[in-house]
């Protein structure tokens, strides 16, 4: 199979084509390839922490389901590894519903019988992604006060993974 292009090849945002319907003649996508992204909320989900960490995105594009993935999965293993699996709340706000499609273009011996060239260029789909503007929360983490630099840290290694610049605000909950 062949490599993931790299994040910059799907970055911009364009408009959210992905018609799915349960009526075959209606969906304009058949095929909508499935999400890496195992889990939302992680850690202790019913206890109310006193501090709240967002992650917000400061720019407008898409991010792929692997590299929200990637970002979770680090995130989130350097909480548990340092507070325990109830010592922390972990959320993930961004969900990929648009699909990435790419028109294989085909080149050397006998490519001419084969490719299409822009005739029929609608695509294969290839992936998903979370479509992201300015501003948007993309983690929460809620820890206890004295937890509040392990907290920082989990989202600086989650935003390590993530094609964007963000910033880490924190809240305290009341």
């Amino acid at each position: 199979m062949a490599r993931a292009r790299k994040a910059v090849a799907y970055r911009r945002i364009k408009r959210p084509y992905t018609r799915k319907s349960k009526y075959r003649e209606l969906s304009y996508v058949r095929a909508s390839p499935v999400s890496k992204v195992v889990r939302y909320d992680m850690g202790e989900t019913k206890k109310k922490f006193p501090i709240t960490l967002e992650l917000i995105s400061d720019a407008n594009l898409q991010i792929r389901h692997n590299a929200i993935e990637s970002a979770r999965l680090t995130g989130n293993r350097l909480l548990e590894k340092k507070l325990g699996k109830n010592g922390f709340f972990m959320q993930l706000r961004m969900f990929p519903h648009h699909i990435l499609r790419e028109n294989p273009l085909a080149s050397g011996a006998g490519a001419d019988r084969m490719s299409t060239g822009m005739a029929r260029s609608y695509g294969k789909a290839i992936g998903i992604a979370a479509q992201i503007t300015q501003g948007k929360v993309l983690f929460v983490v809620g820890v206890e006060e004295k937890d509040i630099e392990i907290g920082k840290k989990a989202l600086l290694r989650a935003q390590y993974k993530l094609p964007c610049h963000c910033r880490i605000v924190m809240r305290k909950n009341e």
